[in-house]
């Protein structure tokens, strides 16, 4: 080995030992990793803040730390439910009949001349007592003949108009749906149903029932009770519309909120990653892997005596290039194996060792080349 460069690396060891803080130099990184390599327990001094072991635990904090962030942001942003308005409506409503549900007719009686002329009988005396405000009576003389003649849509459709003056929707509404079965084109029967269905307050079904019975047969108090229901019926529609697009709305912010949380933590990952690769990178800046320094003055720190087994007497020479030894890829891919490297690692410890490695086709020719770079130039 060059003197001269012996010389200047016992200074530095000399330097070294006297202020071992030297080595907390991040450029130095590589000799204190050759160092531990070879199992020596280095003093506090030798470390600081800035030592890329550090900075990967630092680095590695900080990423976990802003994925967290992250993950805090968007439960903060986290909307409450949609709470529904109260919608103001106009018109009186009545308490829904729970009276027992009413005789309803036998659609298996077979309806002779006979009992259709009793059917009609008993309706005109229905309409006798109607017309003196006799309801309960005009029920029983409408029930009568429904049971003469249950095959008539007109009959319980004009039992259902009876009903809506006695303020029992419920069973107006019973009858107005027997009648639409028998005649689904019954405008009596929609036109009852209509009313009924206001009396209780459903707004919207009742202008459906009633724009029907309009279409059907239109009458002024079909009119007059649309113009009542209507603008109920209008304010209930844009009103469930308001918060259906207000819940849609809602639905896609939160998939969005859901879409960004996802990229951000994707992206927090991501430069978690690269700083770690980075900092991984940094640990040996300019050595070959497994701790040998390269750049030393005088090529291996101490030159071993006798020089690398097979090589030039008094160490290694003072003239080798390492940058051929790091840009040659067969050499660069053999010191990424642990096997390889364990075994140069015991050659340099005892060059005697050598011969125990020779017979090894993963370590032989990895030797030898190293062997035939330490030579120099012939």
């Amino acid at each position: 080995m060059d003197a001269s460069k012996l010389n200047e690396f016992r200074k530095f060891i000399d330097q070294c030992k006297s202020n071992p803080s030297i080595l907390s130099d991040p450029s130095l990184f590589f000799f204190r990793d050759y160092l531990e390599s070879l199992g020596a327990q280095l003093p506090p001094s030798a470390y600081n803040h800035g030592d890329s072991k550090s900075k990967v635990m630092e680095e590695s904090d900080e990423a976990m730390a802003d994925t967290e962030g992250a993950k805090v942001k968007f439960e903060e942003e986290e909307e409450d439910e949609i709470i529904e308005s109260d919608v103001e409506l106009e018109g009186e409503t009545v308490e829904p009949d729970n009276d027992p549900p009413q005789k309803m007719g036998d659609p298996s009686v077979e309806v002779t001349d006979e009992s259709r002329e009793a059917s009609q009988a008993a309706k005109a005396k229905a309409m006798d007592a109607l017309s003196e405000g006799k309801l309960e009576e005009a029920v029983e003389h409408l029930t009568e003949a429904i049971s003469l003649n249950p095959t008539s849509a007109i009959m319980y459709g004009t039992r259902a108009s009876v009903y809506i003056k006695m303020k029992k929707p419920n069973a107006a509404i019973q009858d107005a749906k027997a009648a639409l079965e028998i005649n689904p084109d019954s405008a009596k029967g929609y036109k009852s149903r209509g009313i009924a269905q206001a009396m209780l307050g459903l707004w919207e079904e009742a202008a459906k029932d009633l724009h029907l019975a309009s279409k059907l047969d239109y009458d002024e108090e079909i009119s007059s009770v649309l113009k009542k229901v209507e603008p109920n019926a209008h304010r209930l529609e844009e009103h469930r519309r308001k918060y259906e697009r207000l819940r849609k709305e809602r639905e896609g912010r939160k998939i969005e909120r859901e879409r960004q949380r996802r990229r951000a933590e994707a992206h927090a990952a991501y430069e978690k990653a690269k700083k770690q690769e980075q900092s991984s990178t940094s640990r040996k800046p300019g050595g070959m892997p497994g701790g040998f320094p390269g750049g030393m003055p005088g090529g291996f720190p101490g030159g071993m005596p006798g020089g690398f087994p097979g090589s030039m007497p008094g160490g290694t020479p003072g003239n080798v290039d390492y940058s051929k030894i790091m840009n040659d890829p067969e050499l660069v891919a053999a010191f990424s194996d642990p096997e390889v490297m364990a075994a140069l690692q015991d050659v340099m410890s005892n060059p005697a060792n050598l011969a125990k490695h020779q017979a090894n086709p993963k370590v032989a020719p990895v030797i030898a080349k190293m062997m035939s770079e330490f030579a120099g130039p012939k």
